[in-house]
């Protein structure tokens, strides 16, 4: 049985790329700061098939101290794909002078290097696996920007790069890709009290060439795709309805 560790993996993105591989017959570990979600899934999976862990990913102490019980977990088993998928969802920092250092630090922090810290920690796990795989969760935003998302492009325009820093040094064992979310809905796949169903303008779904708003799903598949994808290491695929490929002007 396979192995698979996501962080992040309380709500959105995440929860649903648990989900999806749990269902597919992998065993899960899921890493999160949300220990209300976390309660939640492990309500709804079996023991012996999940490891949910709280844990904040951007600091070391605690990403060895998570990584000390998955190492137990595992025993001599594999860890096959890591989806380093933490972050903090709010793109939106406000004016650049008003952004204080403290801020801009927990952005990088919640994405960029929380997947050094994961990525560091779990090699020694992947390399056990014979087609082991990690799947950054970037963002369309570390190549297009809306106007005051100074933090949120650099961390995961910094992760694009740190995936193909990776990619080059852990092969051939262990292949390295990021994955472009562009608009994805996670409202469904938050925690119970959190949970929202949005119902989005016809404008909203038709400037996308797809006809829809992604959904957390589309990512999920994203990475089996990737996982399974032999020969595809080092890349950036945008998951995004090719919404970043299509011109829009101001009428």
């Amino acid at each position: 049985m396979k192995t698979i560790l996501v962080t992040g993996a309380g709500n959105g993105i995440g929860r649903a790329t648990l989900m999806h591989f749990h269902g597919s017959g992998w065993r899960v570990i899921g890493l999160d700061r949300d220990a209300e979600a976390l309660a939640e899934l492990r309500d709804a999976l079996p023991r012996e098939a999940a490891l949910l862990l709280t844990c904040d990913v951007g600091k070391e102490g605690e990403v060895a101290r998570a990584f000390g019980r998955i190492d137990e977990w595992l025993g001599e088993d594999a860890l096959d794909c890591l989806v380093n998928n933490s972050g903090i969802a709010d793109p939106y920092a406000g004016p650049l002078e008003d952004l204080a250092l403290d801020d801009w630090q927990a952005w990088i922090d919640a994405s960029l290097t929380a997947a050094f810290l994961v990525s560091r920690a779990a090699v020694p796990l992947l390399r056990r696996s014979d087609s082991a795989s990690i799947a950054n969760i970037s963002s369309t935003r570390a190549v297009m920007s809306e106007p005051e998302c100074f933090a949120y492009a650099a961390a995961k325009g910094g992760l694009d790069a740190l995936t193909h820093a990776l990619a080059v040094s852990l092969g051939p064992a262990i292949r390295v890709n990021a994955i472009r979310p562009g608009w994805i809905e996670t409202g469904p796949w938050q925690k119970s009290g959190a949970r929202s169903h949005p119902e989005h303008r016809p404008r909203d779904r038709e400037q996308h060439p797809a006809g829809r708003i992604g959904r957390p799903e589309d990512i999920a598949e994203a990475v089996a795709y990737l996982h399974g994808a032999g020969f595809v290491t080092g890349q950036h695929l945008n998951v995004d309805g090719g919404m970043t490929v299509k011109m829009v002007y101001e009428h």
